[in-house]
């Protein structure tokens, strides 16, 4: 549903500008020592991974800026309080002027009809396959290995006769007639777009006996993912759905599921909305399932690029095309998901340098990234 970073070849200002000498030295922030104690620890954690690099957000720290034109990305970039200030700046300035209160119903009430428009004009040729998700998201990978056991609540399974699953709520996951009720392990994907985590998964997943679940509100793009060659139905169950409609009914009953997973997602719905839609799906995880998200962070050069005009609420932009964003905080992630009774596992702020050597231009990038998992219940 929400889209991956849209890529424009834009710099720190917004503008496209060559990095001179004076612009390289303020991008030398943060200490050497410090820098190469991380590296040393990323390297150590990674010895040890057997395949699966544990190191959050990568471990490509730039420890030399005459070496900044090396790699199209430098992780773990810290900024000094000139910068902080500079995209405080950048963001009041952005969002002094607001989109009237009476046009913004429709951003939200109409959402899903804008990122059809999206999918309509771009088809499944925007974005690529996040080939760095297993990477960060290894919970995401399964041997077949059956996934924590699904406990009913006393009264679950039927209601006035009929499966609680049907009718959106309830249901013995383990029994009940739904696609997938034989896998051991289950992963649903909210905000599936055109499938470029669909597709990876998929591949990943044939052969181990697992199910992969994956819904947006846009039609179109769930059209998309059915007509890609890539798609297999046997393994994959995609649909079209609202997760921002609480009585919507889900082809699976709660706590059936072993992974939830919000990629670029959460950010593209209301933050009125967003609380109700996290609690929703910590619902659906099975005691111990895990909820893995990633999505935009504050001061991200994508915010700072709005022009005036395009903010909706504090932090909340709508693009040219219609379709809307959030810039989360740290704290903000915390709270959101601890209000749904989620444990905490992780909750990063992943500060990115990407650049563009051909054109010797480099970019701020912000991201969250977090994982949180649905306590067991007490024996």
């Amino acid at each position: 549903m929400c889209p991956n970073v849209r890529s424009r070849k834009l710099g720190w200002t917004g503008q496209v500008h060559p990095v001179s000498k004076s612009i390289m030295r303020a991008l030398w922030r943060f200490p050497l020592a410090p820098a190469i104690e991380v590296a040393g620890w990323f390297s150590c954690k990674r010895a040890k991974s057997e395949g699966r690099p544990p190191a959050p957000l990568g471990a490509r720290i730039l420890t030399n800026p005459e070496h900044i034109f090396q790699h199209n990305m430098w992780d773990h970039v810290q900024w000094s309080e000139e910068d902080k200030e500079y995209a405080r700046q950048k963001v009041t300035e952005n969002s002094r002027e607001k989109i009237p209160v009476k046009e913004q119903a429709k951003f939200d009430i109409d959402a899903s009809k804008y990122w059809d428009g999206f999918y309509e004009m771009h088809q499944n040729k925007f974005f690529k396959d996040r080939s760095w998700l297993f990477h960060e998201f290894p919970e995401l990978l399964t041997t077949g290995t059956p996934g924590c056991i699904l406990v009913p609540e006393p009264g679950e399974g039927r209601r006035n006769g009929t499966p609680i699953h049907q009718q959106g709520s309830g249901g013995d996951g383990e029994t009940a007639d739904f696609p997938g009720n034989q896998a051991p392990f289950r992963i649903f994907e909210i905000g599936c777009g055109a499938g470029n985590s669909v597709f990876p998964i998929i591949s990943s997943i044939r052969g181990t006996g697992s199910f992969l679940y994956c819904c947006d509100f846009s039609p179109r793009a769930v059209q998309l993912v059915k007509d890609h060659p890539g798609y297999d139905g046997s393994v994959c169950h995609a649909f079209v759905h609202d997760i921002r409609q609480g009585g919507a009914v889900l082809p699976f009953p709660p706590r059936s599921l072993d992974v939830v997973l919000l990629v670029f997602m959460l950010s593209s719905v209301h933050p009125a909305r967003v609380q109700d839609v996290v609690s929703r799906l910590a619902h659906f995880l099975k005691p111990g399932g895990v909820l893995l998200f990633r999505d935009y962070g504050r001061y991200d050069l994508s915010q700072l690029r709005f022009k005036k005009g395009r903010c909706l609420s504090e932090n909340f932009y709508t693009r040219g095309d219609g379709t809307s964003v959030y810039f989360f905080t740290k704290d903000e992630v915390h709270e959101l998901f601890k209000s749904a009774g989620l444990e905490e596992i992780q909750n990063l702020e992943d500060r990115r340098l990407q650049v563009n050597r051909g054109k010797k231009v480099v970019m701020r990038r912000v991201w969250m990234q977090g994982k949180f998992r649905k306590p067991s219940p007490s024996p």
